[in-house]
């Protein structure tokens, strides 16, 4: 306001004298607390806004893939995160939606039953043109909303598997474990979260946004995936050692880091689930700040310590830092203060700097950083969220991170045996060395520069 009128001069302020009584009127006429439909149409519009930023991310997974991949396989990546974006929508519709909520409605899900698995059956959206009472009948937000936003959340997770086992899966067998993975195990196990399942209603498990729900899912799925499909080709020497392949575009990477950190602002802000009152309404400010803080936490971090470790800034260990505080921040980023957020934050990108080496020690090949980042740092947030919630028990937050990482990795470790098993997860050699993007696809990314 000082700003208007400093550069409106005399004529702004009587404009602002004449308008004051009117608005005084106004205030005095608006009522304490807002309608049940505004609080509806808010918390609707919060969804649907937080749920395009999320989905915004699946653009962040594409880039941040297809820097940090060699060339030859770039057209490869950016097939699979489209192909599983798509597949994760069809197949959360038809059965992961209901398996994560009783009766798939949000509402009802959010109740305390205590089980282990949603109803089987098909997400259905309000009927066109719904009026204000059925409206008040379905919940205090539209489904379509929720199942939009929620469908957001399932898609990052398959994201996350793609990138850790690029460069040598064939396309379909992977796109056959997204479908599995979206309808059935990230599902199941958030029912036990977000549905109001065993692990909400008997261990008092706190995870505000999904670092455990969402990232370490993805996180143990890869981890599987990248143990049965083994390392590429002259990864690990026989000699001994790490044999880098840098990555084709780390602009694109930077994109991709810039593109997921602003999405995350949707991923926790939206999941305050609510916008229609002012404390909802300064907590998602307060989430959005926090976000931020972790992001910025992890990258310095990782920039502070690549620079005392290697004596010069490593950039993919500092765009998986920022990747790595916002995860750590996910799971709660509503209790912390500015200065708790940006700790868990640095943690994370600490993490993820010692966590990529260890991976190689053990001949685990992860091609973007994926476990580390969504797995690793995601078990740290899980656990971070006892320091600033009082309500968070360190045991109840111990044992759900178990049952979960259990569950998913067990079961992915069983999908990816059978899957190499029948139709084969692993490309040829010839086609690892010539490239998955010719290979399968017959197209490259970047084919003036082709050698062949």
């Amino acid at each position: 306001m000082t700003r208007f009128l400093k550069y409106s001069g005399p004529a702004a302020v009587a404009l602002l004298a004449m308008a004051a009584p009117l608005a005084a009127q106004d205030a005095a006429a608006a009522p304490a607390e807002a309608s049940e439909h505004t609080i509806w149409i808010l918390n609707t519009f919060l969804f649907l806004v937080a749920g395009f930023l999320v989905m915004w991310m699946a653009a962040g997974f594409a880039m941040l893939e297809a820097g940090l991949v060699r060339s030859k396989n770039v057209t490869m990546q950016l097939t699979k995160n489209i192909a599983l974006f798509g597949i994760a929508a069809i197949a959360y519709h038809l059965i992961g939606y209901n398996l994560m909520y009783p009766l798939g409605s949000w509402t009802i899900g959010t109740d305390e039953t205590g089980g282990y698995l949603g109803a089987f059956g098909v997400a259905v959206l309000e009927a066109v043109g719904v009026g204000a009472d059925s409206a008040d009948d379905i919940a205090y937000a539209s489904t379509g909303s929720d199942f939009f936003f929620q469908l957001m959340f399932c898609a990052t997770t398959a994201s996350i598997v793609s990138g850790a086992l690029a460069e040598r899966i064939k396309l379909w067998p992977f796109l056959i474990f997204v479908a599995i993975l979206t309808a059935f195990i990230y599902p199941i196990q958030a029912s036990w979260k977000w549905g109001g399942g065993f692990l909400d209603s008997q261990f008092g498990f706190l995870d505000f946004a999904g670092s455990t729900v969402v990232h370490s899912v993805g996180g143990w799925a890869a981890l599987a995936g990248a143990i049965v499909l083994g390392p590429r080709i002259g990864k690990y020497p026989s000699g001994g050692g790490v044999h880098p392949y840098p990555g084709s575009n780390l602009a694109l990477a930077t994109l991709g880091m810039f593109i997921l950190w602003l999405g995350w602002f949707g991923f926790n802000g939206g999941s305050q689930l609510a916008m229609g009152t002012i404390g909802d309404a300064a907590d998602v400010s307060r989430i959005f700040a926090n976000t931020n803080a972790g992001a910025a936490g992890g990258a310095v971090a990782a920039l502070l310590l690549t620079q005392i470790m290697y004596k010069k800034p490593d950039l993919t260990m500092i765009i998986n830092g920022a990747l790595a505080g916002l995860v750590s921040i996910t799971a709660e980023p509503l209790t912390p203060t500015l200065g708790s957020a940006t700790l868990i934050g640095a943690v994370g990108g600490i993490i993820v700097v010692f966590a990529v080496p260890f991976l190689d020690k053990l001949k685990i090949d992860d091609v973007v950083g994926a476990i580390p980042v969504h797995l690793c740092a995601g078990i740290w947030g899980t656990l971070a969220v006892v320091i600033t919630n009082p309500d968070a028990t360190l045991s109840g937050q111990v044992i759900s991170i178990v049952v979960v990482g259990v569950f998913v990795f067990v079961v992915s470790l069983i999908i990816w045996m059978i899957l190499k098993a029948t139709v084969g997860i692993r490309c040829s050699e010839e086609a690892e060395i010539n490239g998955l993007d010719v290979d399968e696809l017959g197209m490259e990314a970047y084919p003036e520069f082709s050698h062949r």
